[in-house]
């Protein structure tokens, strides 16, 4: 980890902090449980234990490993639907398929970020291909479910894939951190999902005993999840590890500090940094849909039934445990 890299040195740097900048305080650091989803694949779920409110625009977010399969291990999921919200798969190593019953697909690897708008209804799996099915090797990527508003929860499904070398890259004063900027802005410099949310998400690596401070919308919430690595956040250097999510408070800058000391395994602080303009509307979910009242979760589990969220098409990939 990472697939990304970049020569920090040469890469646009961050501005300073202003005088009338505030850091953000830390409202809370949870840790996600384990679980399995899919076939089988183990996850952290990282927003466990958190409030909607501090988390809204986003519903869910899944660490997908890290894991290293054994040759036939590596698993995926089966077709499933989903309405009312966008799906964002980021593979930070490995390899995962996906295709969907609009035309939608390709192969996510080593960076890249798949960004499936569901809107009305859509079909879709992912799957390991078949080739590190037989070969084993490195699976780690994150899944997380970004909320649509009312106004948007019926569009037209789309993708967007999206290639590691299209992240925005950029660095911090002292060139100690590489940041790479998946979507949303960050001091000016845009990555290159388009969302019907506005949200920033961004991947950052800081070395051992370098800190990271970002500047931050203030009409925007902030998390920050750390994918591995030991460090501390906020201005009151509270210490956080692999497989915690922290939810920052009001202000302008987030601000994360790398322990010197890191694990042999992990040589720097690995970290998530995402956030979004909150919708502020009610949610109501089961399973796979995302909507605003009660009856249009029965709406949208009577459309899957009767066939109306899509069609698996002809030539559709299946699981690996069905070939």
């Amino acid at each position: 980890m990472p697939a990304i890299t970049a020569d920090t040195l040469t890469l646009p740097r961050l501005r300073a902090a202003t005088p009338e900048q505030t850091e953000r305080p830390v409202k809370s650091v949870t840790t996600g449980p384990r679980g399995f989803e899919g076939e089988g694949f183990p996850v952290v779920r990282a927003f466990a234990g958190v409030s909607s409110a501090d988390l809204d625009p986003f519903v869910h977010m899944d660490q997908m490993g890290e894991v290293d399969y054994e040759p036939g291990e590596p698993k995926g999921t089966s077709w499933h639907p989903h309405r009312g919200f966008e799906t964002v798969t980021y593979m930070i190593d490995g390899r995962f398929q996906h295709q969907d019953s609009t035309g939608g697909g390709g192969l996510i690897e080593n960076g890249a970020t798949q960004w499936m708008t569901a809107g009305a209804g859509i079909l879709h799996i992912e799957t390991p291909p078949a080739e590190l099915v037989d070969s084993g090797g490195l699976f780690h990527g994150i899944q997380l479910w970004v909320n649509l508003p009312a106004a948007d929860k019926f569009i037209s499904p789309k993708y967007q894939n999206l290639e590691g070398g299209q992240a925005a890259l950029l660095t911090t004063e002292d060139a100690g951190a590489l940041i790479r900027i998946i979507a949303g802005e960050v001091d000016g410099h845009a990555g290159p999902g388009s969302t019907h949310t506005p949200i920033t998400f961004a991947h950052a690596t800081v070395s051992p005993g370098a800190r990271l401070s970002m500047p931050w919308r203030p009409d925007f919430n902030a998390l920050v999840y750390v994918l591995s690595g030991r460090g501390t956040v906020g201005p009151d250097a509270r210490p956080v590890r692999q497989g915690q999510l922290v939810v920052f408070g009001k202000g302008d800058r987030i601000t994360v500090g790398a322990d010197e000391g890191q694990d042999s395994n992990r040589p720097a602080l690995e970290l998530l940094v995402l956030g979004g303009r909150p919708i502020r509307e009610p949610v109501f979910q089961y399973g796979p849909f995302v909507m605003n009242t009660k009856q249009q979760l029965i709406e949208a589990i009577d459309d899957f039934n009767a066939g109306r969220l899509g069609v698996i098409p002809p030539d559709a990939l299946m699981p690996h445990t069905s070939r």
